[in-house]
C-alpha cells in the first residue's frame, strides 16, 4: 500500500512537471511565431547600419547646426520610442540623433561582451558609418553616462558637450556606498521563452512611461510592448548588468575635459538625509574642475524625459547657446 502511494505520487508528479514543460514549449513556440510576424508588420522607423557583421539601428530627425546623440540606460527595451517627446521638442531647433545599442529596440544582438570599449566602439563606428558628422553633443541617461565618460576621454575631438538625464558616473556607487546591480544568466531565457510576453499581458502598466495621457500615442505603446517583448532581459542586457562592475573599473579614474561643457538634469526626491548624500551633492563633486557646467534640479523621477521634456528641451537650446556665445567670445 505504501509503495502504491509512493507511486502515485511520483507519476502525479511527473505528469505536472512535463505539463509545465509543454506549456514552456507551447509558448516559446507561439512567441516566436508571433514575433517573426511582428518584427515584418512593425519594421524598423529609422535606418539599419551594419556593424561588426549585425544591425544597429539609428533614428534621427530635425535638420538643426547642433547634433544631439541620445543615449538609453539599462533595460529601455526600445530606446527610440521611449525617447519620442524628448526628441519631438529638440528636433524643432537641433538633429536628433538615437543609436539603439545592439539588444535593445530593432537593434540586432550580438555575441560580443558588454564592455564599455565595445559599446562606445559600436556607438561610434554606427555614427561614422551613418555619415553622422560630429562634434556630437552626447545626452546619455542612467547607465550610459558611464559610456559617455569613457567617450569623451578617449575621444574628446568627438564630443561638443554632455547634459546628461540623472545619469550615472563612475564614481557613483563609491559616493553613495552602493553595490552594483547585477542580473542571473537565466533572465536572459524570459525572452526566449516568452515569459516577457506573458508578464506584458498581465501588467503592461510595469513596462509603460509614466506620463500623462496623450504623451505618448497609441501606436508607440502598441510598439513599445512589442518590442519588450522581443528584447526584455535578453542576453545582451542581462552581461551589460553583469559588466558593470568591471565597465567601472576601467572609468573610474576618467573625467570629462575641464573645457567641455556639462550641464546635467536630476531630481531632488533622492536625498538620502537632511545634510546628507545626494544626486545634487554628487553632481557637483563631478563638476568642480569643470569650467562650464549647470546642474538642473526638475520635478519627477529617474526617467525625466517622460514627464519634463518641454522644459529640458528649453534648458538644452539655452544652455548650447550660452556655450557657443562663451567660445566666440574666447
Amino acid at each position: 500500500m505504501k509503495n502504491k502511494k509512493k507511486f502515485r505520487f511520483w507519476v502525479i508528479t511527473r505528469n505536472i512537471l512535463l505539463s509545465m514543460v509543454g506549456a514552456l514549449l507551447i509558448g516559446a513556440v507561439f512567441h516566436n511565431v508571433m514575433s517573426i510576424y511582428e518584427q515584418k508588420k512593425y519594421p524598423a522607423l529609422g535606418k539599419l547600419v551594419e556593424v561588426d557583421g549585425r544591425n544597429m539601428h539609428i533614428y534621427t530627425k530635425g535638420n538643426g547646426e547642433n547634433t544631439i546623440v541620445l543615449l538609453s540606460g539599462l533595460g529601455t527595451a526600445a530606446p527610440v520610442l521611449d525617447f519620442e517627446p524628448l526628441i519631438n521638442e529638440l528636433a524643432k531647433t537641433n538633429k536628433i540623433v538615437v543609436v539603439e545599442p545592439f539588444g535593445y529596440g530593432w537593434s540586432d544582438l550580438t555575441d560580443k561582451e558588454r564592455t564599455v570599449e565595445n559599446i562606445v566602439e559600436e556607438l561610434r563606428t554606427a555614427l561614422n558609418k551613418s555619415n553622422i558628422e560630429g562634434p556630437y553633443i552626447l545626452m546619455p541617461h542612467s547607465l550610459s553616462g558611464i559610456y559617455s565618460m569613457y567617450y569623451a576621454d578617449k575621444y574628446p575631438d568627438d564630443i561638443e558637450a554632455i547634459i546628461g538625464i540623472d545619469f550615472t558616473l563612475p564614481k557613483a556607487l563609491e559616493y553613495f556606498n552602493e553595490s552594483p546591480p547585477s542580473l542571473p544568466k537565466y533572465m536572459s531565457l524570459l525572452s526566449l521563452t516568452g515569459m516577457a510576453r506573458l508578464a506584458l499581458s498581465i501588467s503592461p502598466e510595469d513596462f509603460l512611461p509614466i506620463a500623462d495621457k496623450g504623451t505618448y500615442s497609441d501606436e508607440n505603446l502598441k510598439m513599445t510592448k512589442i518590442i519588450t517583448t522581443w528584447k526584455g532581459y535578453n542576453k545582451n542586457v542581462v552581461n551589460e548588468a553583469n559588466e558593470i562592475t568591471n565597465n567601472i573599473k576601467k572609468t573610474k579614474e576618467m573625467s570629462f575635459p575641464p573645457n567641455m561643457p556639462v550641464m546635467i538634469f536630476t531630481t531632488d526626491k533622492d536625498k538620502v538625509k537632511e545634510d546628507g548624500p545626494s544626486n545634487i551633492t554628487f553632481y557637483q563633486s563631478q563638476l568642480s574642475n569643470m569650467t562650464s557646467n549647470k546642474i538642473v534640479i526638475l520635478e519627477g523621477h529617474h526617467y525625466l524625459h517622460w514627464t519634463q521634456f518641454k522644459e529640458m528641451s528649453d534648458y538644452v537650446n539655452e544652455f548650447i547657446e550660452t556655450f557657443e556665445r562663451d567660445s566666440l567670445i574666447e
